[in-house]
């Protein structure tokens, strides 16, 4: 009798007969042993069949079998040094479940829009497989960061009547027979729940309907908005680095494999522990110039600009105090020097560009009132929100993480429609 496993807990089992549905990744052949390599989505390992050893028909479905055909294997499992699983079965049985014909992914190179089409597919390569863990372990350990630190989970809607920042990259629909959008962000509605229930964060969809075609831009993508009250820009920006080296260092706890699987360069992740370097935006200025950038003060920064300032650093690094003319309304100017305001983007090492945004809120109701005139939003539209400074009001910041960007830098990939399953840009709804 065999005991029914997968290849993750191949370990527990050494000297034992298991069976376990799988896929054949690739296999090859030396006469009269066959090697199989299996996958069954926790893991790879290789299976060998002594043609000796086993039945003729078990040789021959082995023999039958190709890339992506789907089988149930039994064997007994032993450790093996020189796989890099450390485990190997010797095949005593198979059952072909189906047998795949003209698979159309193959060993050989495809171009990048081919294996877009066929990302259905191509999620089933070793690669691809160890960013989706990647991925996963990165949102369990920010899950975990704020479940254990006091936050409370809030979901925002998806659908909204209005903008979080202003802009006119939303998409549009219909609410029956009002005009609704699909959110940009969850940040103004997470304002209102810290107000209840002082720490809070959301982690859902976000849509941006920009026409932007780089490598760090998606259409549909996931954030992490935090919101705390009580809470100025200085406490704000101990919690982001807190943060961001909890998630990096849970990855290279818990998924050390799937990081060489996909190559990247674990000594750089290592060196990632707060504190981390802060620089104002007047520092970044002037640096810039000294690198020979024609950049004038009150301009944003384009990605030139945020990897050439990276490059000094090997953790993320935060710019502060950007002018307020280019940040959004309800951040809060800083009290000293009013024409910048108390904010932060962090900027990821090796190119990657910001991963977080923050600041702290405008927390006063005739300032927050100035600057909804000034940007030309309407006061009856955002009543609710004012309603937060009108009753109770009180210090507190935020900032968003985007998910995809982050898992782009932890990865070491260089385009971000790798970091997520089925990837939404500018000329891609399909798969």
């Amino acid at each position: 009798m065999s005991t029914k496993s997968v290849i993750r807990d191949v370990n527990q089992h050494v000297g034992e007969t298991v069976t376990i549905g799988s896929w054949i990744n690739n296999k090859r052949s030396s006469g009269k042993i066959q090697f199989l390599q299996l996958r069954d989505g926790t893991g790879y390992i290789q299976g060998v069949i002594v043609k000796s050893e086993v039945s003729e028909q078990v040789w021959d479905d082995a023999k039958s079998l190709t890339q992506e055909s789907s089988l149930y294997v039994t064997g007994v499992i032993r450790e093996e040094p020189r796989s890099a699983s450390g485990y190997e079965m010797t095949v005593t049985g198979i059952e072909v479940i189906h047998i795949t014909e003209n698979y159309p992914i193959t060993p050989k190179e495809h171009g990048v829009d081919f294996l877009m089409d066929h990302r259905h597919l191509w999620l089933r390569s070793n690669k691809q497989r160890a960013i989706l863990v990647i991925r996963a372990e990165i949102i369990r350990s920010v899950r975990q960061f704020f479940d254990t630190n006091g936050f409370t989970l809030v979901d925002p809607p998806i659908l909204t009547p209005t903008s979080a920042e202003g802009t006119t990259n939303l998409f549009h629909t219909k609410y029956f027979d009002e005009d609704a959008y699909l959110t940009q962000s969850g940040q103004l509605y997470m304002e209102a729940a810290a107000m209840a229930l002082g720490k809070v964060y959301s982690f859902g969809p976000t849509f941006r309907a920009e026409k932007s075609k780089t490598r760090r831009h998606l259409i549909e993508f996931w954030m992490i908005e935090p919101e705390m009250a009580f809470t100025d820009h200085e406490e704000s920006l101990r919690v982001q680095e807190n943060f961001i080296s909890h998630v990096v260092q849970s990855v290279l706890k818990n998924c050390r494999t799937e990081l060489e699987t996909v190559g990247r360069d674990i000594s750089k992740l290592e060196q990632i522990q707060a504190p981390f370097p802060r620089i104002t935006y007047d520092d970044a200025i002037e640096f810039l110039h000294e690198k020979g950038f024609d950049i004038p003060w009150g301009d944003d920064f384009g990605a030139p600009h945020e990897t050439a300032i990276a490059e000094s650093y090997d953790k993320p690094v935060f710019i502060t105090h950007y002018p307020a003319g280019i940040k959004a309304f309800y951040m809060k100017p800083d009290p000293n020097r009013p024409e910048v305001v108390l904010c932060a983007d962090m900027i990821a090492p090796e190119g990657y560009g910001e991963i977080i945004g923050g600041s702290q809120r405008i927390d006063d109701q005739a300032l927050l009132e100035e600057r909804f005139k000034e940007h030309g939003l309407s006061l009856d539209t955002y009543q609710w929100y004012m309603d937060l400074r009108q009753y109770g009001s009180v210090p507190h910041s935020g900032f968003g993480l985007g998910l995809e960007r982050t898992v782009a830098w932890i990865c070491g990939l260089d385009h971000v429609r790798e970091t997520i399953a089925f990837p939404r840009t500018l000329y891609r709804l399909y798969p």
